[in-house]
Order: structure tokens, then C-alpha cells, then sequence
């Protein structure tokens, strides 16, 4: 089986399942991935989204299931896919007393590239390094060895970046920075699957997939993410917000609480129930109450707390899982 062609899916996988003992890690993980698109895969700790990412790249044979990655067979070409893939981890595992440029020199050497030289200089340069090459990797500050890492991960000109967590301890300047990069390296039509917990770098994705337990409760773009859900949100400002928030968590049709600034938001699965819920409290002029539209993160708590297996409704290329 060749490589894909210009425009097809990189990634197309249905009935992934994966088993470590009696631990279901992942259950019936069915998506697709389209060339140069970068997919975000978020869920709490513990909820197989590493383990989802390392199976789509072929890092990690399923137990059950099939699918293709890069054109490739994810059952018996891995080693293929493994030729065309970059893997990042979240904690910096680069030579903090060797410079930048022998850090990368090594990593080329280390796995027989050919033009050592001019793909060191070419990641130097691409990622923002020249003037920084003789300086020693531990001296470098959080963005940086970030940086570093990326330019490891592309001396081998990957069609596809497998980034688990990478920004994590990165001040939000060098986040912004960083995926600027990815955004970039997408245009040129580089796949990038990155795991994330922030909130504004899912946004950024092209699309999204939120796991819990194993399980894919919803996927699509952010819009959709949250189009699926059907969630209604009020904003309140004023007086006293705290003790507000005690008397409405528990009451029934009140989903989730949460300070956001100045303001609470409350939100609920069901308009009518969240309205009959609040209406008590709206008529205290010391406060101001306002409809607002949900955000990602309204959705991923809500999902946390009241996630179950969705029934798919539609091409998961295209458009959201509706629960």
C-alpha cells in the first residue's frame, strides 16, 4: 500500500480497542484525520488519550480494530508509519549539557539521517534558533527547550507530529508562539495530533475529539463541539457571588457553577429546568443576569460530569457526534 495522496484522509480508523490486562484503555475509537488538519484530543488525566494517539500512528498496536495512517496499514506497516512520524513528548528528554546544535547533530546521527549538516541548519532556522545554537539546552528557558524539541521532532521531515501535552509549564507567550509554529507546519501540510488541557489551545485546533474513559464522547470542530451539547448558560454579576454559588450547586436543572472573572456562570442541559432553577434568585436587583452562548469549557465539565457513549449520527470526517 503506497503512501496517501495529496488530499486524501491521513488518518481513517474504525473499532480501535485497546487492553492492557483487564484494563479497557480504549473502546471502539472510531475517526478520521484529513492532511494537514491539526486535531486535538482532550479528556482528563487517565481517559486513553495518549494511548488513542500512540494507536492512530502506529506506535502501538490495537488489540482490536482497524484502520490507515499515512496510507499505511496500522496493523501490519507500522514501521513504515514510524518513518514518517514525529513524536513529542510532554517532558523535555533532550541532553540539557550538550548545546542546541549537538543536541540535534546527535538526534540525526543517532538515527543514520543523511545530510546531517544541512537538516541541523535547516531546523535551526525554521524554528527561530539561529543566534541560540552553541547555547546549552539546560540553560534554556521553558519555550525554548520547547522549541529545541520541535526541531528534533522535524530533522526527518515527518508528514505527521504526534504532540502529547508539549506546552504544559510554557508561559502563554511561548504557547501563542508555539502554535503559531504548528498552524504553520499544517499549511505546508503537515498532520499534527496534539493533547492538550487549555482551553484556548483546543480552540485552535481544526477539530476535536473529548475522551472519558476510553470512550470518544464527541468530535468535531469547536463550534460543533459545543453546538452538540445543547447547553444553556447564564452569566451573573453582582453582590455576595460566593454564597450564591452554594445555594444554586445541586439544585435540579443546575448543571455546573463556575467563577469566570467578575461573574458566575451557570449552565444546564435543559433550558427550561436551568430557567425554573434561577428564576427565584433573578429578582434580586443587586444582581445582573445575562444569557450567554457556552464555551469549550462548559462543555468538557459537563462531558466530565455527565459523559456516556454517543450514538454516532454522521461522518466523523465532517461533523460532530451528538450525544
Amino acid at each position: 500500500m503506497a503512501a496517501f495522496a495529496s488530499g486524501d484522509l491521513a488518518i481513517e480508523v474504525r473499532g480501535l480497542n485497546k487492553t492492557f490486562g483487564k484494563h479497557h484503555a480504549v473502546k471502539d475509537l472510531a475517526l478520521s484525520v484529513r492532511r494537514g488538519e491539526i486535531f486535538g484530543f482532550l479528556g482528563p488525566n487517565g481517559s486513553g488519550k495518549t494511548t488513542s494517539i500512540r494507536m492512530l500512528c502506529g506506535l502501538l498496536t490495537p488489540t482490536s480494530g482497524e484502520g490507515t495512517c499515512l496510507g499505511f496499514d496500522i496493523l501490519r506497516q507500522t514501521s513504515e508509519i514510524k518513518r514518517h512520524v514525529g513524536y513529542m513528548t510532554q517532558r523535555f528528554s533532550l541532553w540539557e549539557d550538550l548545546t542546541i546544535r549537538e543536541n540535534l547533530r546527535f538526534v540525526a546521527r543517532m538515527y543514520g539521517m543523511d545530510r546531517v549538516k544541512a537538516r541541523v541548519e535547516a531546523a535551526i532556522a525554521g524554528l527561530g534558533l539561529s543566534g541560540r545554537e552553541r547555547q546549552l539546552a539546560g540553560e534554556l528557558s521553558g519555550g525554548w527547550k520547547q522549541r529545541l524539541a520541535l526541531a528534533a521532532c522535524l530533522l526527518h521531515e515527518p508528514k505527521l507530529l504526534l504532540l502529547d501535552e508539549p506546552t504544559a509549564g510554557v508561559d502563554p507567550k511561548a504557547r501563542r508562539d508555539f502554535w503559531d509554529e504548528l498552524h504553520g507546519l499544517a499549511a505546508d501540510g503537515i498532520t499534527v495530533l496534539v493533547s492538550t488541557h487549555y482551553m484556548d489551545e483546543a480552540e485552535r485546533c481544526h477539530k476535536l475529539a473529548y475522551i472519558l474513559g476510553g470512550r470518544l464522547l464527541v468530535q468535531g470542530t469547536a463550534r460543533e463541539v459545543v453546538a452538540a451539547q445543547s447547553l444553556c448558560t447564564w452569566s451573573v454579576e453582582g453582590a455576595d457571588l460566593a454564597a450564591l454559588a452554594n445555594e444554586l450547586r445541586g439544585r435540579p436543572g443546575v448543571d455546573q457553577v463556575a467563577a469566570f472573572g467578575a461573574a458566575l456562570h451557570v449552565t444546564g442541559a435543559d433550558a427550561e429546568r436551568l430557567d425554573a432553577a434561577l428564576a427565584p434568585f433573578k429578582s434580586d436587583s443587586a444582581r445582573r443576569w445575562s444569557r450567554v452562548d457556552p464555551g469549550l469549557e462548559d462543555v468538557f465539565i459537563h462531558l466530565m460530569n455527565n459523559g456516556e457513549p454517543p450514538v454516532p449520527d454522521g461522518d466523523p470526517a465532517t461533523g460532530a457526534v451528538r450525544r
